[in-house]
């Protein structure tokens, strides 16, 4: 006697009641995504976030400065009616669309069938490029502390105010959606086309002659 080959807990290979395996990932092109696609798009993550630290030494060095000054009694803008907050920031957008443009010609440069992968590390790789950027150009800059600050340069004497990033997260999307926005219109520009499906054979007319009755 034979032991049966389907286990008794279990229902048969074709049994209409067991769930079907789940239908692999597609592409735009509706090909299953590879794992080498999918490794392109984490080292586009890694590039991106990487090339981040760029961005935050250039914001650090281009971006207008806010002067401070204390008289002994509280710290106030040198300035007040000064554009550098806002120059601060237009900076830091600037650079970051700049990034992203030039991370999706890169990339499309490299790979000019695209795919979601590298769709997907191009957005994370810029948000986490603005991150870093944004983490180095505040820790490097000028200190937070500004009582402090006014406290050893002493009364009546400027100094700078911490960078910071008024728009906050709108500024840190703007390397991203630049990088999406850039790699689609390249894509849809430049990128392979499909090709023309080819015409259906054209009926032809036979001559049935004369009627029948």
């Amino acid at each position: 006697m034979t032991a049966p080959l389907t286990p008794p807990h279990q229902p048969p290979p074709h049994d209409p009641d067991w769930p079907p395996p789940p239908p692999p990932m597609l592409g735009p092109d509706g090909d299953p995504i590879t794992a080498a696609e999918v490794l392109q798009g984490v080292l586009v993550t890694l590039v991106s976030a990487i090339a981040g630290a760029v961005l935050g030494v250039l914001w650090l060095n281009l971006a207008p400065r806010v002067l401070l000054i204390s008289d002994g009694k509280g710290v106030y803008l040198r300035n007040s009616e000064g554009e550098a907050a806002i120059g601060s920031d237009g900076t830091f957008v600037l650079l970051a669309l700049a990034f992203g443009a030039v991370a999706a010609l890169v990339v499309f440069l490299a790979r000019r069938k695209g795919g979601v992968p590298l769709v997907l590390g191009l957005a994370l790789g810029g948000g986490l490029g603005s991150l870093l950027a944004w983490g180095l150009g505040t820790y490097f800059g000028p200190t937070s502390d500004v009582v402090a600050h006014a406290k050893a340069v002493g009364p009546n004497v400027a100094f700078e105010a911490p960078l910071e990033l008024s728009l906050g997260a709108a500024a840190m999307l703007a390397w991203p959606l630049a990088a999406m926005i850039v790699h689609l219109a390249l894509t849809a520009l430049f990128g392979p086309r499909d090709p023309e499906p080819e015409p259906w054979d054209q009926p032809k007319a036979y001559n049935q002659g004369p009627g029948r009755s």
